[in-house]
């Protein structure tokens, strides 16, 4: 298992640019698979996740070809039917969360696929009802099949109709959606996620020849079509690496620059940093956020104490949640952080916890925040990343802490984020892997 070995107590400087967006990332290489002709994908992240998605669906015929960093081309002309009713396939899906994407473009192509539970981050519960519904909305049967712990879906014709969601899932909508365009008549999804990954993903099946309509919305109409075309797509910048960076500047009471941000796309989470007193400025499409002595956290207009949650776009996404409850640490004041959607994501505390921070967790989902106000550093330690998120907030708060930190289990952020200690070691941290 592999650790980072953290120097903290650094300020730093200079310019930084976001990778592509792993979320988004995820849905548009599975979309691939709903065509036989070529799909060029630019600005994919070349991350942990992205590249085991990319392996799952060579393993079933898809030619993928790396045409320069970031850059790849995909052919799905010649998918294994066989091979994906395989146990080792279903076992396959069930290790990456990402593969739940691929059942909708699979049943809408083949007319069968096993959707298994998935794994990735251990943050609680994740439920798949909404996409197993939605699947059967569009006129699929579900048989559980005990011997590979997994759904069989099967529908020699996927018909469209109105269905209204029981929850505005991304990878739901994404799945039901992508199913949708090769469905026979109209599809009606309300109550559909409307973040900006499955606005890319609904463009890029435009591009490829799908009719949606209400996109950016969360009431979205697909008409479907026989076959779809070949098309070329470019994913936008991390909104979540985006947010690290202004919260790593805070931690580190550092001036830097974020380039290429496509600032218009980030929705509220500019303003919810400023809620904690970061200030930022907005430069075309760059941020700058200039160096403070003291960050002091808003309250609301009655004076309580200021409280910042999670809720589906285009409220904050839940993935920031820990980056700012690790900023919150270091600034004066007091907040509340509700973390709605993950019962198990807030347990990474008790770490910060241990690093000096001042942090009453009040039950799973919420925690109170009592600020320092830089008065004194957080202390190093040793530590194990437990999921993506809360593996990076941990990272910025070694980058904050005084004297040397080690944080194991590092695969874990390996997944969502590329080549993250030399990014920000250009930027002036000591970060050092150790395998």
């Amino acid at each position: 298992m592999s650790s980072f070995i953290i120097e903290g107590g650094r300020s730093l400087s200079g310019e930084i640019t976001p990778q592509g967006a792993k979320n988004e990332a995820l849905q548009v290489i599975c979309a691939v698979l709903l065509t036989r002709e070529e799909v060029v994908i630019e600005n994919i992240p070349e991350i942990l996740d992205v590249k085991n998605l990319i392996e799952l669906l060579q393993s079933i015929g898809v030619r993928v070809v790396r045409q320069a960093k970031g850059r790849y081309s995909f052919k799905a002309d010649d998918i294994d039917t066989r091979y994906i009713g395989s146990k080792d396939f279903v076992q396959r899906c069930a290790r990456l969360r990402g593969s739940v994407m691929i059942a909708g473009p699979l049943l809408a192509r083949f007319g069968h696929v096993y959707f298994p539970k998935p794994g990735g981050d251990k943050i609680g519960r994740r439920r798949v009802d909404t996409h197993i519904q939605g699947m059967m909305n569009l006129g699929a049967t579900s048989v559980y099949d005990h011997d590979r712990r997994a759904y069989l879906l099967q529908a020699e014709k996927l018909t469209g109709r109105y269905m209204l969601l029981d929850e505005a899932s991304v990878t739901g909508t994404a799945n039901i959606l992508m199913a949708a365009t090769l469905a026979r008549g109209k599809t009606v999804i309300y109550n559909a996620a409307c973040e900006p990954y499955v606005q890319q993903l609904s463009r890029l099946l435009v591009a490829m020849g799908a009719q949606i309509e209400g996109i950016g919305s969360n009431l979205l109409t697909v008409t479907g079509v026989e076959t779809l075309h070949g098309a070329s797509h470019r994913i936008l910048p991390d909104m979540i690496e985006v947010g690290s960076f202004i919260g790593m500047a805070a931690l580190t009471r550092s001036s830097i620059t974020i380039r290429d941000t496509a600032y218009d796309q980030l929705g509220i989470i500019p303003e919810q940093f400023r809620r904690l007193g970061v200030l930022l400025e907005q430069r075309g499409d760059d941020i700058y956020v200039p160096r403070q002595d003291s960050y002091v956290i808003d309250s609301f207009l009655d004076g309580s104490i200021m409280t910042i949650a999670d809720a589906p776009w285009p409220g904050l996404t839940p993935d920031l949640l820990s980056v700012m409850l690790v900023v919150a640490t270091q600034c004066k004041g007091s907040v509340l952080i509700h973390q709605k959607m993950f019962e198990s994501r807030l347990f990474f505390v008790d770490r910060l916890i241990d690093m000096g921070a001042q942090i009453i967790l009040c039950d799973p989902h919420r925690a109170v925040v009592i600020g320092h106000d830089h008065q004194f550093c957080l202390r190093a330690g040793r530590m194990l990343s437990p999921d993506i998120r809360a593996g990076i907030a941990l990272l910025l708060a070694a980058m904050s802490a005084k004297g040397t930190s080690e944080i194991g289990n590092i695969e874990q952020i390996d997944r969502g984020y590329e080549d993250i200690e030399g990014r920000l070691n250009a930027l002036g941290a000591h970060i050092t892997r150790s395998v």
